[in-house]
């Protein structure tokens, strides 16, 4: 098996059911056992594996890369904003539901424009109607707070967890962690049902051969939006679940280099793999966190560290362990 060889999911083997569980346990008990702070950063590293799985069915399963899927994460994020500071909706299933709801408008919008073209020509639209939300959220500042954003209070949980009362710390590193937890598995499971399907297969078709997929009666041009559209809508709950941990909500987040982000997510994990977007979304945030805190030159130590991941481990972290895996199997 070579390192592409995920690119096709294939049947879970008993050994993958255990070590999933075995996944879901180690998560579940991270409240238990760890610190608030190692708490709430894995909690930021779920919100961003599921924007890294919206991505991936792009750039690892349909051979498209974007530059622009800031958009999205921003779209969900000041969705949710908007709804506290002009109607003063407090609950967080009617976050994630406008969210979700928002970045899909935006996707299929912006989609019907970018899907049109692939390679550079896609990365290049994508990121510049990216930077055209970026701008207006800028440039209203009457609505959207301009560089000074918008403060989003703790929201309430079932209609009645949390709410503005509440301590944040805890509510985070408990009760909020759960419910990310859970909307992470619910997404986790419903991007695999979609790349294991009928439509998962036809976007790899048109990936590895966009004319031969069109001769044996794929409708490439449709495939590709709808798959551009369920990944803005992954990326909008990412941003939707985002905005409690944050408090704030500015148009940073709709600013290339947060897509960069998204980008590097996917590839430091292995975007030719399933599970490594999920992975390398953690491992970036945690990068990130301990070198910010390591020194002011952060930015220069988080650069080298990456640079040398991608060139020492060119498939991702995922996709290294798997080739390591296979070369000690052969072995034996």
């Amino acid at each position: 098996m070579t390192e592409l060889a995920l690119a096709t999911p294939r049947v879970w083997s008993g050994r993958r059911v255990v070590i999933g569980a075995l996944v879901v346990v180690t998560l579940a008990a991270i409240p238990v056992v760890a610190s608030p702070f190692q708490t709430i950063t894995i909690c930021y590293g779920l919100v961003f594996a599921i924007a890294a799985l919206g991505f991936n069915l792009l750039l690892g399963y349909t051979g498209l890369l974007s530059f622009g899927h800031s958009a999205y994460f921003g779209t969900g994020a000041y969705v949710v904003a908007l709804l506290v500071k002009y109607l003063g909706v407090a609950s967080m299933e009617l976050f994630v539901l406008a969210g979700i709801l928002g970045s899909i408008a935006v996707a299929a919008l912006f989609g019907v424009v970018c899907v049109r073209y692939t390679r550079i020509f896609f990365g290049i639209l994508t990121l510049a109607l990216s930077q055209v939300l970026w701008s207006l959220a800028l440039k209203l500042f009457w609505v959207t707070g301009g560089s000074d954003g918008l403060r989003v209070p703790t929201p309430t949980l079932l209609g009645g967890l949390g709410g503005p009362g509440a301590d944040k710390v805890e509510f985070i590193a408990h009760r909020y962690y759960y419910y990310v937890l859970i909307l992470f598995l619910v997404a986790t499971a419903a991007m695999w049902v979609i790349v294991s399907s009928p439509f998962g297969k036809a976007l790899q078709a048109i990936r590895d051969n966009e004319t031969r997929a069109e001769f044996v009666g794929v409708q490439v041009w449709k495939y590709r939006w709808i798959a551009f559209v369920i990944s803005g809508a992954f990326t909008g709950l990412a941003g939707a679940l985002w905005v409690p941990l944050n408090g704030l909500t500015t148009p940073d987040i709709l600013y290339w280099p947060f897509s960069g982000r998204i980008v590097f997510f996917t590839v430091l994990g292995g975007f030719r793999t399933f599970v490594g977007p999920i992975v390398g979304a953690i491992a970036y945030n945690y990068l990130e966190t301990y070198a910010v805190g390591f020194t002011v030159y952060w930015q220069l130590v988080l650069g080298i560290v990456l640079v040398l991941l991608v060139l020492t481990m060119p498939t991702g972290l995922v996709g290294t362990a798997i080739q390591i895996f296979e070369r000690v199997r052969r072995a034996r």
